[in-house]
Parts: structure tokens; sequence; C-alpha cells
């Protein structure tokens, strides 16, 4: 049998890795490290440069996750830089409008844009190198231009009608105004870069407390919208631990409430009671194992999680050993019903660094929807995310709106350490309910399974649940496992099994770092634009 010709080897490194969604950004990456930066600068180089030439998916005008490993210290830390809602963004006020919040418009823009203080609060803590170093490439790719990737080519085209609904976000990314810039043209973002600029030199005070904040508040009062001044003055992003379980002799480690990272880690310790290597030449029992630990996950997802600065979430409970057990027994007897269902997460993007010194770095950054609330913030180039969209008007629901609280987060980060605490996987994915899904996969591939970090990214993924716009639950598959595959599941009782393009955008993008002796092996999900490289 030939080889797939979108299959890749992973890329072997003996110092440092960086691996992300768009080859342009790994560079900028592999830039810093090259200038002796640390996984932290890397990371701020590539989540900044991600917003310049990926602007559809991310930007300093979304939300970030961080999870880093000090390697001096042996400690795992989470910085959450997601953003809260306005003040003046009540439920009354939204329910006024509507029975749900509007996803597209200046509305939709509730909640402060958390990215840039999570940069400048990770490279305070970590960095090596100036703000200002970090930032250079994503300065220059905005101001000089980059040639448009197929993915952004592709987006531009299907949102042109969002895209051409107001004057400031035309201008930044319509050619003229008017038409999508087409796959290898050469875009420019003159007005993000002065903004970057500005950063670079100015800190979070320029952004928050200066004539950033002061610039996005005005424009959005003029349109109606509810974010204040007052509101990004208040902003601040927090160092949290991170959520663990323990999985074959190791640790997983991800984003805690108000991200979904412990879905990832309950289908883990659930999957802990199960022979998985056993499935590993029956991908229908193996599919059939993790939808069932899936369901049992997002059921518990969907009951509890919040912020919890508002509401207690039980994250102990739902993560102890002797519940998992329990919760595992379930498996095979239709556990997991679903009572709410997110909304999809197509805009994402996840990045990975470690370092010559064995620090790591991931980050998961987004705005949410494509192109998130379709609003440019005047002149700053800003385009604003659409993650308050996610609250709910329902007094009752635990993700309900109000005014200073984080929505819950699809955005989930993580880590797989080894029995000496250090770091043997880095992973992560795009792609909302897919998110815990897919990083369930890469773990159970690699450490059950026994396959390579690049195998394992490339290896067909399937996808349970709504997300992407789809009006219900249901399991997709990509085409490369094969009618029988899908006979097999629907035999096993899944409704609704599809099969979809052999490599499709609906998996998400993944990327990996694997820490083995002597050598890094990174990982870029061919589905996207993306390289992984290093020293």
């Amino acid at each position: 049998m030939m080889a797939d010709p979108r299959s890749g080897r992973p890329f072997t490194a003996r110092r440092a890795a960086v691996a992300s969604p768009h080859h342009l950004a790994s560079s900028a990456g592999l830039w810093a490290l090259a200038r002796g930066g640390s996984a932290v600068d890397a990371m701020v180089a590539v989540n900044a440069t991600l917003g310049v030439v990926y602007p559809h998916m991310t930007g300093p005008g979304g939300d970030a996750f961080w999870l880093i490993y000090d390697a001096p210290s042996g400690t795992a830390e989470v910085l959450d830089a997601s953003g809260r809602a306005a003040a003046r963004a009540t439920a009354e006020r939204y329910r006024a409008l509507g029975p749900a919040i509007e996803p597209r418009g200046p509305m939709a823009a509730l909640t402060v844009p958390g990215a840039v203080d999570g940069w400048i609060q990770a490279h305070r803590r970590y960095g090596r190198l100036s703000l200002a170093e970090c930032l250079e490439p994503a300065i220059g790719y905005a101001r000089d231009g980059f040639p448009v990737p197929r993915h952004l080519a592709a987006y531009s085209a299907s949102f042109l009608p969002l895209l051409r609904a107001r004057e400031e976000t035309a201008a930044c990314f319509l050619k003229a105004g008017r038409s999508p810039y087409t796959e290898g043209e050469v875009m420019t973002n003159p007005r993000l870069a002065a903004t970057l600029e500005a950063v670079a030199h100015g800190g979070r005070e320029v952004f928050y407390e200066g004539p950033i904040a002061r610039a996005v508040a005005g424009y959005l009062a003029a349109c109606g919208g509810v974010l204040a001044a007052e509101d990004f003055a208040a902003h601040r992003s927090d160092w949290v631990a991170p959520v663990r379980v323990a999985y074959r002799g190791r640790t997983a480690v991800t984003t805690p409430p108000s991200s979904q990272g412990l879905a990832h880690l309950q289908m883990l310790g659930m999957l802990e009671h199960f022979d998985v290597a056993a499935t590993a030449g029956d991908p229908a029992a193996y599919i059939h194992l993790l939808v069932g630990a899936t369901r049992l996950a997002f059921e518990d997802r969907d009951r509890y999680l919040t912020d919890p600065a508002f509401e207690d979430v039980p994250t102990g409970k739902l993560l102890d050993g002797r519940y998992l057990a329990e919760r595992a027994a379930l498996l095979g007897r239709g556990g997991g019903s679903r009572r709410w269902r997110p909304a999809p997460d197509g805009d994402t993007t996840f990045a990975c660094a470690v370092d010559a010194g064995g620090n790591a770095a991931a980050v998961i950054q987004s705005l949410y929807f494509g192109w998130g609330s379709g609003v440019v913030a005047g002149d700053t180039g800003l385009l604003l995310q659409n993650r308050g969209s996610f609250f709910s008007l329902d007094p009752g629901h635990p993700n309900r709106l109000q005014p200073g609280k984080r929505t819950l987060h699809t955005l989930m980060a993580s880590m797989l350490l080894g029995p000496g605490g250090t770091p043997e996987l880095i992973y992560g994915a795009m792609g909302g309910e897919g998110q815990p899904q897919t990083q369930t996969a890469l773990v159970t591939r690699i450490v059950d399974h026994g396959l390579g970090v690049q195998q394992a990214v490339d290896a067909p993924r399937w996808l349970y649940g709504r997300t992407w716009g789809a009006a219900h639950d249901g399991l997709r598959l990509e085409a490369r496992f094969g009618e029988q595959v899908a006979r097999d599941l629907t035999r096993l009782g899944h409704e609704r099994v599809e099969l979809t393009e052999p490599w499709s955008g609906t998996m998400g993008h993944a990327q990996a770092i694997r820490v083995l002796p002597g050598r890094l092996e990174a990982a870029a999900d061919p589905r996207s634009d993306g390289a992984a490289t290093g020293l």
C-alpha cells in the first residue's frame, strides 16, 4: 500500500522544538529559540504571529490559556488569560434583545480580550528576550505582508458577507475592502502592526489602561456595545494550579475550570480501567470505547462547568479515582445523556514549544467563532472575539451571564508528565467539543497503541457531538476509517454515523512535542498550514 501523501514525519530536534498550525508562526518561534529565548518567548512570538497570519482563527482580540512547565522548579502552572464579561453585560439587558446572545456584531463582543495580558504576564515571569523582540516577527508580517495560506483564503471566501458588513473589518481583511484574498496573495494589516508596536513598547498599560482600551471602548460605545474602558483596566490574568489525573504510571495535567480540560482527564481516568492497547487493531472497538467515555465526561461537564469564582465546580470529586471507577463501570450501558450542547468553536489555534533548558509551554488562543464577532475596533486593527456569546441567558444555567464572569471555555492545553514529573508529551488541538476527544486520542494512541507522535497526529480521527454548526449530536469519522468501520459502529448502537473528508478540518488541528531520551519529536497537523521545527 502506498503511503498517504498527507502523512508526515516528526521533526526531530536535539535541543529545542516548536509546533504550530502555521509555518510562519513556527518560524517565528524558532527565531526566538535561536536567539536564546525561552519556551515562553517562543510562544509569545508564535501566538502574536498567528494573530496576523491566521486572523480568522485567533488574535490579540481573543482569549488564551497557557500551561507552562518550569524545569528549574519542576512544577507546572496555568495562566488563565481569558476575559471577563463587561460590568454592563447583564442578562436582563441581553434578554431584552432576544432569547440568546447574538453571535456576531458589537453586542457579541462583551468580554475583555485576555490574550495580550497573557502574553505579558507569561513573559514577565519566564521570558528571556525583550517583549519587543518577541513581537518583532508578528509586527513585520502585519506591516510588510505575508502570503495568504489555503485555510485563510477559504475562510475569507466563505465569510465574505460578514467581512464586508463593517467598513473597518473589510479594510483589514479584504482587497480594496471588497474582494477576498486568494491563496498566495500578499495580505498586510498596518493597523494591527501599529497596535502590536504600541504593545511592544508600552506593555500592558497601553493595551488595558491607555489608548488602545479607550479606542476599543469608544468604538463599541458608538455601536451600542457594552465593553467599557473600565472593564479593560480591571482585567488581570490569573496564575492557577493545573488539574491532574494518573494514567498508565504517568500524570496528565491540563487547564482547570472554567476550561473544559477536566473532561479530557475524566476520559483518561475512565480508560485507565480498560485494556485500550487491545483495541489497536480494532478501530470500531477503540472508537466505541472512547466515545462512551466522552459521553460520560460531557455529562459532568455540562452539569457543572462554569467560572469557579461564581459557583462551586466540584473538580476534586469529578477527578477522584473512586468516582472515575464508578463512571468507568457505566461504559457500555448507555450512560452519558446530554442536556446542554455547546456551540461550535472553529477559530482556535494550539501551539507548543520546548526550550534547551527543558522548559515547556503550551498555548491555546482563540476568537471563538471563525472571525470572532466580525468587529474590528476602529483603527486598532483588532478583531474582537465573540466568546461571550457562549453565555446562557437561562437564570438556572451554570454558565449563565453575569457581569465580571468568565464563560465556560472549550479551550484547553495539556501535558503528560512521566514518573519523574517531567514532560513526556506536550499536546493540544483546536475544535470545540473535539478538543478533549482529540487530546485523548493522542495520548491513547501514543501510550497504549505505541504510535509515534506524528503518526498519532496524522491518524484518522472522529468527532462525537454537535460542533461547527451541526444541529444534532452525531459521530463523524474521517473517510480513511472506511465504510466497514462506520457499519460496525452503527451495529454497536451509534446513531448518525457519517464519513467526512479523508483529512477533515472538522477534526481540528493538533500539535504535539514528545520528549524522548536525547531528542525531541515535534508534530504539526497536516490538516492545517502548520509546521514543526526546532534546533
